[in-house]
């Protein structure tokens, strides 16, 4: 059994987890695009690769799955979750599984719009948002919403490029000096983080880990605490099976007067996910026994309540790299 991890940078731990997990029963391999990315040396074996856009990109990685004999494998970054879907039946074609969502629900979870019509489709609580700014300011003459809103890249990640916005004249200076952008409604409420794994053999959800929010930087989870919602489980547990989701996806959610809205997906591990680890949610040991076409059982909410995630720097030294 041998683990593929791609564009690892500074998810350390991510890194550290398979390798526990697999306990020298395979390998695990990490590749980066810089050899400054410090996740990779925590690796079993790591390699070197051109930027994601590059034509040659997705002949390289094909060549490390051969070469590596690689069982599984996933990315931590969201524009190459879509590179993966559509390839899927090339890494088949060489005995790679693919650990990740369909094609089509990896570009729904990037682009923010179209979520939010899925969402709004489909009944969910969301967010009201906007790609026409002038509907949004006919909307806010009619009382239909109000400022504070956030302006932000419709297909954007990371938290780049976010803006709070108070009034008419921001909202027209931005749209002025970038394309893609969508308004989107304030949500005033306590911001929650929803680490989900849907079983590859089964397609159940098997695992749910629920953490709000305490601090964010630079759009992730610094400070959070656990916590348990059997309300909340079942809002997830539809929602992901309705939408279609596989494997490991990351949820941001907010509780808004006691009712949830459900914000954003991402179909990859998030950067809180340590926290649902160390708390009890193995989701590593899952995604092996997928791989070896074991399903998993049900183990929703079978984590440490109360516990607590707290960020902070650490530093690694090479003399090579």
């Amino acid at each position: 059994m041998n683990i593929l991890i791609l564009s690892a940078g500074t998810r350390n731990k991510i890194v550290q987890y398979f390798v526990k997990t697999l306990n020298g029963t395979g390998k695990v391999i990490a590749t980066d695009m810089s050899n400054l990315a410090p996740a990779i040396y925590e690796a079993d074996k790591y390699y070197i690769v051109p930027k994601m856009t590059a034509p040659e990109y997705l002949d390289v990685v094909l060549d490390i799955c051969k070469k590596e004999e690689i069982t599984g494998v996933l990315s931590l970054i969201d524009p190459e979750l879509s590179l993966l879907a559509e390839n899927r039946e090339k890494f088949e074609a060489i005995g790679t599984t693919v650990i990740g969502s369909s094609y089509t629900l990896c570009e729904m979870s990037l682009d923010k719009f179209q979520m939010y019509r899925w969402l709004e489709t489909h009944r969910y609580r969301c967010a009201k948002s906007y790609m026409d700014k002038e509907a949004f300011f006919g909307d806010v003459d009619a009382g239909v919403i109000t400022y504070p809103v956030f302006v932000k890249p419709a297909r954007g990640s990371a938290s780049i490029s976010i803006s709070k916005v108070y009034d008419r004249e921001t909202v027209e200076l931005l749209f002025a000096h970038e394309d893609g952008l969508m308004i989107q409604e304030f949500l005033d409420g306590q911001e929650i983080g929803a680490d989900v794994y849907i079983d590859m053999v089964s397609h159940e959800v098997v695992s749910i880990f629920t953490k709000k929010k305490l601090k964010m930087r630079a759009g992730e989870t610094d400070k959070a605490v656990s916590f348990k919602d059997e309300k909340l489980f079942a809002l997830i547990e539809r929602f992901v099976k309705e939408a279609g989701y596989n494997g490991q996806i990351d949820i941001d959610i907010f509780d808004v007067n006691g009712e949830y809205y459900i914000s954003e997906v991402n179909p990859r591990f998030g950067g809180g996910y340590p926290h649902a680890f160390e708390s009890g949610a193995d989701h590593m040991k899952l995604i092996v026994n997928n791989l070896e076409g074991k399903a998993n059982e049900c183990v929703i909410g079978q984590y440490e309540n109360g516990t607590y995630m707290m960020k902070y720097n650490e530093v690694m030294m090479k003399r090579d790299c």
